[in-house]
């Protein structure tokens, strides 16, 4: 009897903290408080005084209003079940469907740029994220149906047995789940724009019957999904899996070919419009296939980004560029400076500036001769601190920064300059054709204005044409780059081809008279 008193108030605590859990309860706790006062004894004031400041402590500090515990198997941030219960559900229904001649199926979410997401925000809006997330995802779905967290950003939807379901029907489950995850989240007084992509197969169409087997389908589904770009969905099928095959294939055969030098760098010359003297040249990855010969960036960059290759990647091609600086510096042949590209990864390393520093000390190579090119997108992108603090370490290094595909990513003036971006490189879909249509001198006209207003320097890539190299020559672009100068070339063939470009600008061809 001596211990009712203390349990009591304990049991009045937990309840009252089952309550207080809800944020909007919170609101009503001044007047919880002011009630026993006007209504009440000194007893009643005493007691809501003491019980009330016990329930908000039991309430903060309880494991299930924190996240930070759940029954054994769940996920600590949502408190949804795990991987292997998935695998053990998805079982389940296999075994139904092969008994009754039911259907089942399996989607995966993924929450895109969620690293992104995580850098620009804390830990405790993501958590709230994925909280949200979890709890539309359930409330889309039927009562059978299980939504379960897997790795990082991805969810793992299973379905319930159904006496039929397809493709359409299933595809329009994840179109549902989707529009549901995508709503504006409102965290923090900031709003949140998600994209999500969706993969999902079909029970007859996983390659084993076999909850693993299905589960793992529609996670390749969702990463061809990802290919296509963010919010995309994918349904699994066997030439999905070919492929899948093929891309991990062709992933650990470009590592390999990077280790044993294969991957190598080619080099596209940059002229000066006002010389025509070379003012640069841009280091380009090629891989020197032993059977299929040489291939270009587009048919293997995306593969080593996916395989997490992208650092040593350009640690390979920095190591190259600069190499080619001294090559032609020993040549006496003058290159101003080499560009090399970096990616968003490559710019998320706290370490990438004392990396680029040391690189040009083991080179003896002046800061200036080295220019780095950032794509457009990347400097629209300014919620990542790290690429910002890289961006500004390298311009106060004595880097030149060059923005890649300018028009194509949305980067507003105050990024261009709050990055210390020294050239921009307009991308060749204003390029093309601009000697022939008139909208594309506009647009490259307009261009060229706002940079020299910016006292930026200009370059126009992919100028296939000696009409675009005129034309842009007399619009005051200052620098081009493409085909109707020079494809990308090893390192060889660049001092071949700067030695023959030096002859014809020191000799320049004769025009003879015509006799008689």
């Amino acid at each position: 009897m001596a211990d009712r008193g203390p349990k009591a108030a304990t049991g009045l605590a937990m309840r009252i903290a089952s309550r207080l859990r809800r944020p909007e309860m919170l609101a009503f706790v001044p007047a919880m408080m002011l009630a026993p006062f006007w209504f009440g004894s000194d007893g009643a004031l005493l007691a809501a005084a003491l019980v009330l400041p016990i329930a908000v402590a039991i309430a903060r500090a309880d494991p299930a209003f924190q996240g930070t515990a759940c029954p054994p198997g769940h996920d600590h941030v949502t408190g949804l079940p795990l991987r292997d219960t998935a695998v053990t559900t998805l079982d389940c229904a296999l075994a139904t469907c092969r008994q009754d001649g039911t259907t089942t199926g399996c989607l995966v979410l993924c929450l895109e740029e969620a690293e992104q997401l995580l850098e620009r925000h804390d830990h405790a809006a993501w958590t709230q994220v994925l909280r949200r997330i979890a709890e539309r995802l359930q409330g889309t779905l039927r009562d059978h149906d299980q939504v379960m967290r897997l790795d990082g950003a991805r969810f793992a939807v299973t379905l319930g047995t159904v006496r039929h379901t397809d493709l359409e029907s299933l595809g329009q489950i994840a179109a549902r789940l989707q529009a549901a995850a995508e709503r504006p989240l409102a965290i923090e007084a900031r709003t949140l724009y998600i994209r999500v992509s969706v993969g999902f197969c079909l029970e007859n169409r996983a390659p084993q019957g076999t909850g693993e087997s299905l589960l793992r389908a529609a996670e390749a589904a969702l990463e061809e999904a990802r290919q296509q770009g963010p919010g995309s969905i994918r349904a699994y099928s066997a030439e999905l899996q070919r492929a899948s095959i093929a891309r991990d294939a062709l992933a650990a055969e470009a590592a390999a070919a990077l280790e044993a030098g294969q991957i190598v760098a080619y080099f596209q010359p940059q002229l000066s419009t006002d010389t025509g003297e070379v003012s640069g040249f841009e280091a380009l990855a090629r891989w020197l296939h032993p059977e299929r010969g040489v291939l270009p960036p587009s048919d293997f960059i995306a593969v080593m980004q996916d395989a997490g290759l992208s650092a040593r990647l350009s640690e390979v091609m920095l190591f190259q560029a600069l190499s080619a600086v001294r090559s032609w510096d020993k040549a006496g042949l003058s290159v101003p400076v080499v560009a090399v590209n970096f990616s968003r990864e490559d710019l998320r390393n706290p370490r990438l500036a004392d990396r680029i520093r040391w690189e040009l000390d083991r080179f003896e190579l002046a800061p200036r001769r080295l220019t780095v090119e950032i794509l457009e997108s990347v400097v629209a992108d300014t919620g990542n601190e790290a690429i910002v603090r890289n961006i500004a370490a390298l311009a106060r290094l004595g880097c030149g920064i060059d923005l890649d595909d300018f028009g194509t990513g949305h980067a507003s003036i105050a990024n261009i300059r709050r990055f210390e971006v020294h050239r921009l490189k307009i991308d060749r879909s204003f390029v093309t054709r601009v000697d022939i249509d008139p909208s594309q001198q506009r647009m490259v006209a307009a261009i060229l204005s706002m940079a020299e207003r910016l006292e930026l320097q200009t370059l126009a890539e992919g100028v296939e044409t000696t009409g675009e190299h005129a034309l842009l020559a007399q619009l005051g672009c200052g620098h081009v780059q493409g085909f109707s100068i020079a494809r990308p070339m090893p390192l060889d063939a660049s001092l071949t081809w700067l030695s023959r470009h030096r002859a014809k600008l020191t000799h320049p061809p004769r025009i003879g008279r015509r006799t008689g």
